[in-house]
């Protein structure tokens, strides 16, 4: 295998994006000795059945990790087989036992078994990161559940919620993710040993006189390899699980961008609410010295789209895979498979930092409330009103005329008049007291049930899985 470095094209997913230990589990090398694994279980099962000997079992088992790739490429560069260059490298090192590798097997049995090995540990990989991240949110999320801030819809101001109950909605979704993810491992399946169409008709053939079934020799080897198998599986497994395993991996990368667009949104000035981490020696602008951009929570968002792309991908794979099997997805799915584990790896360590290291700040949060917060309160003031006998349509009219007048002094840059004209109105002064209006017009405690919620998440996503409803 050629040398790679800066002087010729390699995949930013190689040195720049992911951590050491997931681009460990889609290493060329980690691939052939899952490789190995399977064909030593295999030879194992075989063993058992008194198809091959014990000694040819532990000669394979001595050279598993034995791997030499750079000669692998000299004989596949001769019969343009990737997978069989590999069987004869490994039979070169094993002179008594390379006969009966891949006895009986198609490529896919070993090629589509070492991949459920890799997915399921690049699948736990994002299983403990999304569940560091969900108890990040949670400490933060208690602790501000009672602040009370702006909420917005439609990227106005709205009414009152807390910096804790915005929090939740995030971990609320991660939890709902953490649920399906969880459950997909727990469901996965490998293709199993079953020959060039899935029938286990070499394996029967091959079993034949010893009393062994087919099936039966299947199961040992997925036991040695702590795999299930599905039932029914052509030359592959269904191409359907790929799309399934990248649709969960894509809706994590969906919450995540939605939390990283609100931050960035929170993180503007005329905001300032939220702010990333930065450090003494950083530079946000070549150009402009002043500026602190977002440019984790901006990466997240980058590298979800990429993620989210996959989907497309693993459809296309698992529609188009014609009768018993068509090699199109072959190339794809070596791109595209470790790139969305890797991307959505690098998300989330990267989001574990920012939400370690975030900034929340109140006196940001309180210049909205001094600016806007009288707006919302005026739900609560014509909700009283209505319990006072006030004409209801009647009330929201003057509400609104008031409130659109007041709306011209605060983009002006003014001081909000709000108050003074509604703790003046005539109107709504038959029915409350100027002393009255103005503790309504109070919107810090108009938060409803938002701490409280808040807790009901925090406590559903922290409570082990096994517990749920």
């Amino acid at each position: 295998m050629p040398g790679f470095d800066h002087n010729t094209y390699i995949s930013p997913y190689t040195w720049r994006y992911g951590s050491s230990e997931m681009r460990a589990v889609f290493s060329e090398n980690h691939k052939r000795k899952l490789l190995r694994r399977v064909w030593v279980a295999l030879a194992r099962a075989q063993a058992r059945a008194g198809v091959v000997r014990d000694d040819q079992v532990k000669e394979l088992e001595k050279h598993m990790d034995d791997i030499d790739i750079r000669r692998a490429e000299e004989i596949e560069s001769l019969i343009h087989h990737d997978l069989m260059a590999e069987i004869r490298t490994y039979a070169e090192q094993c002179p008594d036992a390379g006969g009966i590798i891949h006895l009986g097997a198609t490529s896919m049995d070993a090629l589509d078994n070492a991949d459920i090995i890799r997915f399921k540990e690049a699948l736990e990989i994002i299983r403990s990161k999304l569940g560091d991240l969900i108890g990040r949110l949670v400490e933060k999320a208690l602790q501000y559940k009672d602040v009370p801030t702006m909420a917005f819809t439609h990227i106005q101001p709205a009414e009152i919620t807390t910096i804790g109950y915005r929090l939740a909605q995030t971990i609320q979704d991660l939890s709902d993710d953490m649920d399906d993810l969880e459950r997909f491992i727990g469901n996965i399946r490998a293709k199993g040993f079953k020959g060039a169409v899935g029938t286990l008709a070499s394996y029967t053939e091959l079993l034949s006189g010893t009393g062994v079934k087919a099936c039966e020799m299947e199961e040992w080897a997925l036991d040695e390899l702590g795999l299930k198998a599905f039932d029914a599986s052509c030359q592959t497994y269904t191409r359907k699980q790929d799309l399934k395993m990248v649709e969960i991996l894509s809706d994590i990368a969906c919450s995540l961008h939605k939390f990283s667009l609100d931050f960035r949104i929170l993180q503007t000035p005329p905001i300032g609410e939220f702010s990333e981490p930065f450090g003494k020696f950083q530079v946000g602008s070549s150009a402009m010295p002043f500026k602190r951009n977002p440019i984790n929570s901006e990466k997240i968002d980058s590298l979800a789209r990429l993620v989210s792309s996959s989907c497309q991908a693993a459809w296309q794979n698992a529609s188009q895979t014609i009768l018993e099997r068509s090699l199109d997805d072959s190339a794809n799915r070596r791109v595209f498979i470790p790139e969305t584990f890797l991307a959505l790896d690098e998300m989330l360590q990267t989001e574990i930092r920012i939400v370690s290291g975030m900034n929340i700040h109140e006196s940001g949060t309180k210049r909205l409330m001094d600016g806007y917060s009288i707006f919302s309160a005026t739900e609560r003031l014509l909700m009283e009103l209505g319990r006072r006998g006030a004409d209801r349509q009647e009330m929201h009219e003057v509400i609104r005329r008031h409130s659109l007048e007041a709306w011209k002094y605060v983009q002006e840059g003014k001081d909000n008049p709000l108050k003074d004209m509604l703790t003046g109105d005539a109107e709504i002064l038959g029915f409350l007291q100027a002393e009255e209006i103005e503790k309504l017009l109070d919107a810090a405690a108009y938060t409803g049930e938002a701490a409280e919620r808040t807790v009901r998440v925090c406590q559903t996503a922290t409570r082990p899985r096994t517990n749920r409803k």
